[in-house]
């Protein structure tokens, strides 16, 4: 990977590019908007740990659709905040949302690859790197980067996962039980190959780089949320996603699994159930610079 994107939502992993695909927009969104309550304690919890802080300038690292950086400037009033990305469609994206919630005199974007380092910015105050962390050929060069950034006392926190979310009961009265588990498993072979920083051990790299590490966090998911139609959009487009990165790794019954849930006019379709059960966990490591 050459390449660090994807703000705060595994389900870009099926697909690790995502310029000019707005569907990758929409489910970054979505993310924000269905795991609202994991966004809202663990962005609180970085708010309160920097109540100490000047917090005159933020940093969103691998911002992808602005979920982060809007949240934290939401949280930081007055504060800006400068959210990184390489997808320069994804960065109009982020300036939309903020000029639509009136924090645009707030919020800037820079269009940079973090695998080239670091761009030139002020120093920072607090810093935010959800899922991106681990697309990065060498993260530990970015984290020493953003250690030379950061003011005395300022704070990073690193939220990343041990495996996406799940979305789907075991047995979904079509094609063989466990479909999910058989996909995620298809799945985690290609992130052997082409994510060999995830699951990294997140508090010992943040200390080599020269942080203090504070606490690490492990935020648990549990959602039952029924026939709601952004959890079941949620649902789609990932489904969707692996439909196409995982195509060739599974064999023809779970893609008609597949197929039948995603069929939109079919009886089986995800917006005709009811049994979606979004569950997992997402880890937050808080660090400073002493």
């Amino acid at each position: 990977m050459a390449h660090a994107h994807s703000s705060h939502a595994e389900h870009d992993h099926a697909e690790h590019g995502h310029g000019g695909d707005p569907g990758l927009a929409e489910l970054l969104d979505l993310d924000g908007v269905v795991l609202r309550d994991y966004w809202a304690d663990a962005l609180t919890w970085l708010r309160r740990a920097a109540a100490h802080l000047p917090r005159a300038r933020l940093l969103d690292l691998g911002a992808g659709s602005g979920v982060g950086t809007i949240a934290l400037a939401q949280r930081f009033a007055g504060a800006d905040v400068i959210a990184v990305d390489q997808d320069e469609a994804m960065l109009e994206h982020v300036r939309a949302k903020a000029l639509d919630l009136g924090l645009a005199p707030r919020v800037r974007t820079v269009c940079a690859d973090l695998d080239a380092g670091l761009p030139d910015v002020e120093p920072v105050d607090v810093s935010w790197a959800s899922m991106s962390l681990h697309h990065l050929a060498d993260p530990d060069r970015l984290l020493r980067d953003v250690f030379a950034a950061t003011r005395p006392g300022g704070l990073l926190g690193v939220a990343e996962f041990a495996e996406p979310l799940r979305h789907l009961p075991d047995d979904l009265g079509i094609g063989r039980p466990g479909l999910e588990d058989r996909l995620l498993a298809a799945l985690g072979e290609q992130h052997a190959h082409d994510l060999p920083e995830l699951g990294a051990d997140w508090p010992s790299r943040l200390a080599a780089a020269g942080f203090t590490v504070l606490e690490h966090r492990t935020f648990r998911i549990d959602l039952r949320p029924g026939r709601d139609a952004d959890a079941v959009r949620y649902a789609q487009l990932w489904l969707a996603r692996l439909r196409h990165a995982l195509a060739e790794s599974l064999d023809g019954d779970d893609v008609a699994s597949l197929d039948l849930l995603l069929d939109e006019n079919g009886p089986h379709a995800l917006p005709n159930r009811d049994d979606l059960h979004l569950h997992g966990q997402r880890t937050v490591t808080l660090a400073r610079r002493d």
